[in-house]
């Protein structure tokens, strides 16, 4: 009779490290993130208006909305979309991706399940990885595409993504692309750290799901998970966000600038605006994060669902 039970617990344990490859991933996360760019750029254009707002011009989330579009026009609340959608898109296949490969790398080899510790080392990882590679340069093409004001094409000094990654580049070098890169590693290690642990401890709880066994959430199931974990990164990163679009947003290429680094940066606008500067943009990064991680998870969780349903076969954590 022992050695039908060994044959068992050795196929629970070839099972237990059965999961969604992290190529799966990343094809759900690039997925998510192209609807999820369509849906709410217009809330990240107010974001950065805001948080560039020094002079008090916006007096709000609704008056700074109209005022773009009233004297912009309504497509200026979708500027800066394709770098956006572009840049959502690459950075959600390579953080669901890197996500996946860090936590396979520091499953237990024996039971196949993965500590609470290295769950957020692997979020932090991931978030960190895609800041470097992907979020900075991105963000920053599309910052300065966005605090750009007019109606004439012909006034504004950058006329397309593109255009403005070329330009950035002859005037501030290749590194003017990572402007404010150590605030923006610090925002994205953060809250995809919070964010992944977050997720899987919703799903967990709420729905009584775990990776690979086999069951596919209602999209509205994981859009409660996903904007619930979506919450907690925007208050904790707040600073490090006002930051970051401060340091991108300033050209290099005049000579002198006001920022010389993140810390600089802190101080300077804890000293000359108030403690309550750098929280500056929160609402609508609560209006846009969550929502987004949401509309995300959604998408993703149908594909990875989908993928566990026909191709694990229940198999258990």
């Amino acid at each position: 009779m022992a050695e039908p039970q060994n044959n068992s617990n050795n196929s629970n344990q070839i099972t237990a490290k059965v999961t969604v490859p992290p190529y799966m991933k990343a094809i759900s996360g690039s997925v998510g993130g192209i609807v999820e760019a369509s849906c709410l750029q217009p809330i990240d254009v107010i974001k950065t208006r805001l948080q560039l707002d020094r002079a008090g011009n916006y007096k709000g989330i609704l008056h700074c909305g109209t005022t773009v579009a009233n004297s912009e026009g309504v497509r200026a609340l979708w500027k800066g979309l394709t770098p956006f959608a572009t840049h959502l898109t690459l950075k959600y296949a390579l953080r669901m991706g890197t996500n996946a490969v860090l936590q396979s790398a520091l499953r237990d080899s024996e039971t196949g399940k993965i500590s609470h510790q290295a769950r957020l080392f692997s979020g932090f990882g991931a978030g960190v990885l895609e800041a470097l590679v992907i979020v900075t340069p991105f963000e920053v093409v599309k910052i300065r595409l966005q605090q750009q004001k007019g109606l004439s094409p012909e006034l504004l000094k950058y006329k397309g993504p593109i255009h403005c990654a070329r330009t950035i580049i002859g005037e501030e070098g290749i590194l003017g692309l990572w402007a404010g890169a150590a605030p923006t590693v610090m925002r994205n290690g953060t809250n995809q750290a919070a964010m992944f642990t977050a997720k899987f401890m919703f799903d967990k709880a709420l729905w009584k799901k775990q990776e690979g066994d086999g069951t596919v959430l209602q999209p509205w199931q994981s859009m409660i998970s996903g904007f619930l974990a979506g919450t907690a990164g925007p208050i904790c990163t707040g600073p490090f966000d006002v930051v970051k679009t401060r340091l991108m947003a300033q050209s290099k290429s005049g000579g002198d600038v006001k920022y010389t680094g993140m810390v600089h940066a802190i101080r300077t606008i804890h000293a000359e605006e108030g403690l309550r500067a750098l929280w500056r943009g929160l609402l609508p990064r609560l209006m846009r994060i969550p929502p987004g991680q949401a509309i995300m998870w959604a998408v993703a969780d149908q594909l990875i669902g989908l993928y566990e349903k026909r191709f694990l076969h229940n198999a258990p954590l």
